[in-house]
């Protein structure tokens, strides 16, 4: 607890940390999926191309709960401002040593084990990033401004993706293949450790203080206990049902969606980049949108409307893709499903803050967030066995209808969360 009250401007610094934050945690979490795609083959060897890249993109994911359980319950009872300090200082080291692993013509298969080891410890500390940073923000936000923060946050996660696709579109232009593959590739390893040392610097420098709202708080001895087992356990239940919809949507429209167009949508390696770039800018408005007439509407009925609108839409909007060869259309449906995959996602980091109390809110918030990823991650090993039974295309089609749907059941067995209350 801090020996005196925060210094004025504390409420603004801890929300411009959560948008950013948010950004920086999203730039090391797709960077894989984007920047390793054009020189995998070199980087990990030929072989199973696809499933090597599931791999590196799939231990980010799981190393993320681990991340929850362990940051979480730390943000609850030391603070949510140190625990994100030492999470950022994580994801800075482990996204550089990645940065310099030697490529596969100097350790074989090592150099795949090597970059899966890194992506999944920087997942353990992206996890805690976000378990901390982002119950601080919703903390400090004024009620009838958590739905816009909210929609800001989570749509950092497209604006970053974009970010990505068009640096990736740049170096791919200016340079030629064997370079990229050589060298290219680690600059923009290089430029997400860049900004995670600088998000930790704003953190290290004084001007984020934690809550009023925590500060007041009895601190809990065991918040992880409680929500995993106590009186909160139906409150994550509830939660780790929707998620566990968004993040099949995710999986299925953003790497699967990548990985398939590379190779099966007729498109060449600059105009996979475009398309992703062009899609994710796109959502990034609309998530933000979502968030902010989530505050009015509230926020089980946009939920409910949003896996209602991606039960029916995303798998038209992924079928289509595929059956038409114009580039243009193809970029258009790339958009409408990236819209309605991911767009849920706004009203999301204010629904998980308000859901739990402020003695458990970091480690709810974290393993609600963070554990409903494991099933969805798990799709490298369950989509190719579907996809030989359906087809491949109607296979991702029948999970992304698979996931509008869970997120529709669970924002439907929760709570009308009151959006304009104080929170508790």
């Amino acid at each position: 607890m801090p020996a005196g009250p925060p210094r004025p401007g504390a409420a603004r610094r801890a929300i411009r940390g959560g948008i950013a934050g948010n950004y920086v945690d999203q730039f090391d979490i797709f960077l894989p999926v984007v920047a390793l795609a054009p020189a995998s083959a070199d980087l990990f060897g030929s072989d199973a191309l696809g499933a090597n890249a599931g791999l590196v993109f799939v231990a980010t994911l799981l190393g993320r709960p681990l991340g929850a359980a362990l940051f979480g319950p730390l943000a609850d009872r030391i603070g949510r401002t140190s625990t994100t300090r030492v999470a950022l200082a994580g994801v800075a080291l482990t996204t550089l040593l990645i940065a310099l692993v030697p490529g596969h013509e100097v350790l074989g298969a090592g150099t795949l084990a090597i970059v899966v080891a890194l992506r999944f410890l920087g997942g353990i500390f992206i996890g805690g990033e976000y378990t901390a940073a982002i119950p601080l923000a919703m903390e400090w936000s004024a009620p009838h401004r958590r739905g816009l923060l909210s929609g800001t946050v989570m749509s950092m996660s497209p604006l970053a993706n974009a970010t990505i696709s068009a640096l990736v579109l740049l170096m791919l232009s200016v340079l030629d293949p064997a370079s990229y593959s050589a060298w290219g590739w680690r600059l923009p390893f290089v430029a997400g450790a860049a900004l995670a040392g600088a998000m930790l610097w704003y953190y290290r420098r004084g001007g984020v203080a934690d809550s009023l709202a925590w500060t007041g708080t009895a601190k809990r001895p065991r918040p992880l206990r409680d929500v995993l087992l106590g009186t909160h356990r139906r409150a994550l239940g509830q939660v780790l049902l929707m998620m566990t919809g968004l993040w099949l949507l995710t999986n299925m429209s953003v790497p699967t969606l990548t990985a398939a167009l590379q190779s099966d949508g007729g498109l060449d390696a600059r105009t996979v980049p475009f398309a992703m770039m062009c899609g994710t800018a796109v959502s990034a408005g609309t998530m933000l949108a979502l968030g902010h007439v989530s505050t009015s509407a509230g926020r089980r009925r946009t939920l409910v409307g949003a896996g209602v609108l991606a039960t029916v839409v995303a798998p038209v909007a992924y079928a289509g893709v595929f059956a038409t060869s114009a580039v243009p259309a193809t970029v258009l449906l790339v958009v409408a499903l990236q819209v309605v995959a991911v767009s849920g996602y706004g009203p999301v980091g204010a629904y998980l803050a308000e859901r739990f109390p402020t003695a458990v809110r970091s480690s709810g918030y974290g393993v609600g967030y963070s554990l409903s990823i494991v099933l969805p991650a798990l799709y490298p090993y369950y989509l190719p066995p579907l996809q030989s039974v359906l087809g491949e295309q109607t296979a991702v089609a029948a999970l992304l209808c698979l996931g509008g749907a869970l997120l529709a059941t669970g924002a439907r067995l929760g709570p009308r969360t009151d959006a304009y209350a104080v929170l508790p």
